[in-house]
């Protein structure tokens, strides 16, 4: 039993998100390969599976404002909450605001070829409609909330009580939210803002994701009653081929 495997299962209490069965791709989902930073639609089967159990299940209620965060750096965090959003705003034909949390590292803007500018941290700062900060981005009905202007201290403002009045606005303005946040193993980010939510999506990162590491963080976000709604091992590969795999 490898490494990951032990690691996914040990993430107590979501299993039938953890390991959902596969969902195939639709013929029109690009290539991500393409190098079309404004298309980042295509998805994994393991991504899709995660969007269609948390997001599009048939339930009363289901979360509509979801954190997703890495253990460590380099997850691939960033890329997977932008595509979960994109392919929300696409197939689902639901408005979507991908919001940039991570003041650390911010990423987003350069997936999609757009600017930094007047995003998530001026509107906590200000006061016009936080829909004037949202920049539309691939399909129609995806909208980019950018980190915006960054300072040394641009952090501390996801403990502010803005925050809390901002996130509310949002989850009026838009069907779905989905936030991208910086890592859980070297910032509380993530848990503050979780907090705020329906819950979080922990990625991790195959082979190179530590078992004590993902371990701590599950705790500390349990410890803070931030739902663990599901988790996603990117960068899976397979000892034979994915096509041959799933029919095991």
């Amino acid at each position: 039993m490898s490494r990951n495997f032990e690691l996914m299962q040990q993430l107590e209490g979501n299993r039938s998100l953890l390991l959902p069965q596969p969902i195939g791709t639709t013929s029109n989902d690009p290539d991500p390969t393409s190098g079309d930073k404004r298309s980042v639609g295509w998805a994994s089967n393991e991504i899709l599976s995660i969007i269609h159990n948390i997001f599009l299940r048939q339930t009363q209620g289901p979360p509509r404002m979801v954190v997703f965060a890495g253990v460590d750096h380099g997850d691939g965090c960033s890329r997977i909450s932008a595509t979960v959003a994109d392919y929300l705003a696409r197939s689902a034909s639901r408005s979507v605001c991908l919001v940039e949390a991570n003041f650390r590292t911010p990423a987003l803007p350069d997936v999609f070829g757009t600017t930094n500018h007047h995003g998530f941290t001026d509107s906590l700062l200000a006061e016009d409609p936080i829909r004037s900060y949202a920049k539309p981005v691939g399909s129609g009905k995806l909208w980019l909330l950018s980190s915006g202007a960054l300072a040394g201290d641009s952090a501390n403002l996801l403990t502010s009580e803005r925050v809390k009045a901002r996130l509310a606005e949002l989850r009026a303005e838009f069907d779905f939210v989905i936030i991208d946040a910086p890592p859980l193993s070297r910032y509380a980010d993530a848990i503050a803002i979780g907090k705020l939510t329906d819950g979080l999506v922990l990625v991790l990162e195959a082979g190179s994701t530590r078992r004590e590491a993902a371990q701590a963080v599950t705790a500390n976000l349990r410890s803070s009653e931030v739902p663990i709604l599901g988790a996603i091992l990117n960068k899976r590969t397979y000892p034979i081929p994915e096509s041959i795999y799933k029919r095991l």
